[in-house]
């Protein structure tokens, strides 16, 4: 279990679920166009095992995100299980993350994402590690390698391998990005450890630049993290997109709209503490560490 949600915690500070950014020098946050709508299927894959170790839905509807993360159920019936609900709402400059197995809520804002990022820089530039001080940018100029729909960002010990198609126009691969970066930070925040987001967020703006959303990305790494142990050697995350909603997805969202009015309001560190049911080693692959691919 707890390698589990070492490899959890690895994949979702690589950015391979999920991928929402805010910009090394971001503008002010817009809303998504109320028009689009967009469904991105992800399932992460760990060590070429055919079983996924995660899986989310992301639901572009009225100008918001919604993100759906669900983990193996650990009860006798097996199947997923949903442990997190994200709101991405760039109109009102915050994110809100759900917790719906305990009922409870915390609202994050962006200009705490923006502080983050600037503070991670800060510390892995100085790092001794040669990653993490890669990791921490700002030019990765070097490390890229295209072809066509097709890129990689090789860095110490690290690879990213990213396949991508084309969007269905410039503004849905910027508004996809948009996303993609506010999530990868987000991850940072709630689930520290692994490697910095910023060659991911490198990664999402050439996807932009290309008009072009990822259709895979893998992680490899060539020796162990000194950052965590036990983390694994391969990430692999598909994403399968689709430009509407389908009626349960609808549905989907007006459930989740419900579970964001009846939950609870906490801070954040009453919201990261587990239950206290749940031991500690387990906590990371329970509700408050789930997102970790």
């Amino acid at each position: 279990m707890q390698d589990s949600a070492w490899n959890l915690r690895l994949a979702l500070a690589a950015g391979l679920l999920a991928t929402t950014t805010v910009a090394d020098s971001p503008d002010e946050p817009a809303a998504f166009p109320a028009p689009l709508a967009l469904r991105v299927e992800s399932e992460l894959f760990v060590d070429g095992r055919e079983q996924p170790a995660a899986r989310s839905l992301t639901l572009f509807h009225k100008g918001v995100a919604w993100d759906f993360l669900e983990l193996p159920n650990e009860t006798a019936s097996g199947g997923m299980k949903l442990v997190e609900i994200v709101l991405h709402d760039p109109a009102r400059e915050r994110v809100v993350v759900i917790d719906p197995v305990r009922g409870r809520k915390t609202e994050i804002p962006h200009l705490r994402l923006e502080r983050l990022s600037i503070s991670l820089a800060k510390w892995a530039r100085s790092s001794d590690d040669r990653l993490v001080r890669w990791a921490g940018g700002p030019d990765f100029t070097a490390g890229f390698a295209e072809q066509s729909e097709r890129l990689e960002l090789a860095g110490p010990r690290v690879r990213y391998t990213v396949t991508y198609a084309a969007a269905e126009s410039p503004a849905v691969a910027g508004t996809y990005r948009r996303f993609a970066d506010t999530a990868i930070l987000l991850k940072a925040l709630l689930h520290p450890g692994g490697i910095p987001p910023f060659p991911r967020l490198a990664v999402n703006r050439r996807l932009e630049a290309a008009a072009a959303i990822p259709t895979e990305v893998t992680l490899e790494m060539d020796s162990p993290l000194a950052l965590v142990s036990g983390g694994s050697s391969r990430l692999r995350c598909s994403h399968k997109s689709h430009p509407r909603l389908l009626v349960a997805d609808h549905r989907l969202i007006a459930e989740a709209q419900a579970q964001v009015a009846a939950a609870d309001a906490v801070d954040l560190a009453a919201f990261m503490q587990p239950a206290a049911d749940t031991p500690d080693d387990e906590a990371g692959a329970a509700a408050t560490t789930a997102h970790d691919d």
